[in-house]
């Protein structure tokens, strides 16, 4: 599953530099992740790195895009081929 950023997001840009696949840009209003690009930082951290910096708890998962960790874990490979 990709992350969202919710509405919450007070554009603190700390999330984006974070993001070890460069998913996270900033959006017309608030930062965004782009799930094509998102692993939640499956290959690279045991956790999501935008979540564990955010100061809001403004990113959650994105139930629009549902993924499994083995699905994410492809990507991440894909990525970094």
């Amino acid at each position: 599953m990709a992350l969202i950023i919710q509405d919450e997001c007070i554009n603190c840009d700390v999330c984006e530099p974070e993001c070890p696949n460069g998913a996270i840009s900033q959006g017309e209003d608030i930062y965004v992740i782009d799930p094509a690009l998102c692993t939640e930082c499956v290959g690279h951290h045991g956790l999501p790195q935008c979540i564990e910096v955010c100061p809001v708890d403004c990113i959650d998962k994105d139930p629009m895009h549902v993924e499994s960790h083995d699905s994410l874990y492809q990507k991440y490979l894909k990525l970094t081929q």
